[in-house]
């Protein structure tokens, strides 16, 4: 679980920071359109935001791999990979849109989601064996 975190802090930091730094070039690299105006700068900004948070939550937890908070930030970043690849195929595939690199982009989050969880059944199982011993 400690190399799950360890890489989704690193991919959603830089994701974040993206967002937040370049976030018409960032949008533009996933559905090969710009974010065009104040608002939808803002938008993608503040979803810089919420991912550079998810990325420093997987940082400092990098440690904590046999807790309950660490099962539910795992949870949280499973529901995120899954909600994201599902939008970005439906951006593919019902609006039409793609860019560089919006399947690499859907792999990632895919592979990640299936990481979190495998990660969440080992960590269930070893719950469960110390709860029987206690």
């Amino acid at each position: 679980m400690k190399s799950l975190q360890i890489v989704s802090a690193l991919i959603e930091l830089g994701a974040g920071l993206a967002l937040l730094s370049y976030p018409s070039v960032a949008v533009a690299f996933l559905v090969g359109a710009p974010l065009e105006g104040p608002v939808a700068l803002t938008a993608g900004r503040v979803c810089g935001a919420g991912l550079l948070t998810l990325g420093v939550a997987c940082w400092l937890a990098r440690g904590d791999t046999q807790s309950r908070a660490a099962n539910g930030l795992i949870a949280a970043m499973l529901l995120y990979d899954v909600a994201v690849a599902a939008i970005l195929v439906y951006a593919a595939i019902g609006d039409g849109l793609y860019g560089v690199a919006l399947w690499p982009a859907v792999i990632l989050h895919t592979v990640m989601g299936v990481w979190c969880v495998a990660c969440l059944r080992h960590s269930s199982l070893k719950l469960s064996l110390l709860e029987i011993k206690s």
